[in-house]
């Protein structure tokens, strides 16, 4: 098909809502799983934004063209977090699971307790001659992750740490594009003479957050606008429960408002509405807020969140390549892939 391949196109082939279509690329809302399949398998054939697949012969399921492991056949998963929590490593993790098993591999997940992650031990449960390869999830320790990439196992990160000045990880690693639509934003802001931006998040909490943050800088010196640190709020540790307390206390002490404030992600800007909200401030009235991630709290809360929309079930699929790709050549160069992502306006930037 010529040109680029919408959701609509693909809704049009199959006979179906564009809402559908939707449903089963983004892994949101009640569909049946042969709906669903039905959907996947013609937006890769139709090649929606590059997430193609492989037919197997004979049995038309669109899946990775590997062979089945032979002796080593179980995927470690290391995280440090409970990724239930997360709508975005969750729904990616779905896919994931579903794409290694179909490949004939298992998934077993270990969580990285904080004495273990302090004193670089692996869980001990982990056992290196069952394991085909490694994947890392919202783990952000760069000692610890240097630490797994030393075991000659195939690696995948998804998401690393923050150490712009440090070795680089031997390793593959996954991220979502974190700078495009940042730019876009910061773009759309300016056209509607927004020019005072800032941001709020601890840009050192992973390497997302660093690009991010380095976008809207780039943003602002490319676009002519003036970047003033005064409007930005970059405090560690912004999952904690006493962060709201800690933008409520920065907030009020700001001489003045940006007009338009850029998160980190949605909840770190779910926090900033609660705080600017015991200062008396509304968003949009007072100031623009946008996240990032487009997590299921982004739509529901009041005002609806602009934020930008991560494709899950993609980074999942890339996750299956990239580790078992790895895994059956372990001499490839190591590579670094950036997934797509959408700018989705809602209420928190409306006029």
């Amino acid at each position: 098909m010529a040109g680029r391949v919408t959701i609509q196109d693909i809704a049009d082939a199959l006979g179906v809502s564009r809402n559908t279509v939707s449903k089963a690329i983004n892994n949101t809302g009640i569909l049946a799983d042969a709906t669903r399949d039905k959907v996947l398998k013609k937006a890769m054939e139709m090649g929606y934004k590059q997430f193609s697949y492989v037919t197997i012969a004979d049995t038309g399921k669109p899946s990775l063209s590997f062979s089945a492991p032979n002796e080593r056949g179980e995927i470690a998963l290391f995280t440090t977090s409970f990724l239930g929590n997360s709508h975005f490593a969750s729904t990616m993790l779905d896919k994931f699971q579903r794409e290694l098993s179909q490949l004939g591999y298992s998934l077993t997940m270990y969580r990285i307790l904080p004495d273990d992650l302090h004193r670089l031990l692996l869980p001990p449960s982990f056992a290196k001659e069952r394991t085909a390869g490694i994947v890392c999830i919202e783990l952000f320790d760069s000692a610890y992750s240097h630490m797994v990439c030393s075991l000659d196992l195939p690696v995948l990160f998804v998401d690393t740490p923050a150490d712009p000045l440090g070795s680089p990880l031997v390793a593959d690693k996954l991220y979502m594009d974190n700078r495009t639509n940042i730019y876009r934003f910061v773009e759309e802001m300016s056209r509607r003479e927004k020019t005072k931006i800032g941001f709020i998040g601890d840009y050192l909490h992973c390497h997302s957050f660093f690009e991010r943050y380095m976008g809207y800088r780039d943003a602002m010196y490319l676009l002519g606008l003036p970047i003033s640190d005064e409007y930005s709020i970059l405090d560690r540790e912004p999952f904690s429960r006493k962060y709201e307390e800690i933008l409520t206390d920065r907030l009020k002490n700001m001489k003045e408002l940006p007009q338009v404030f850029i998160c980190a992600n949605d909840f770190v800007a779910l926090d900033a509405i609660k705080a600017l909200k015991r200062l008396g401030y509304s968003v949009p009235k007072d100031v623009y807020l946008c996240g990032f991630d487009d997590s299921p709290e982004s739509k529901i809360i009041t005002p609806s969140l602009t934020t930008i929309h991560i494709h899950s079930q993609i980074m999942g699929y890339y996750a299956v390549h990239l580790l078992i790709s790895r895994i059956k050549e372990p001499d490839l160069n190591y590579r670094t892939m950036h997934v797509e992502t959408d700018l989705i306006y809602r209420e928190s930037t409306e006029d």
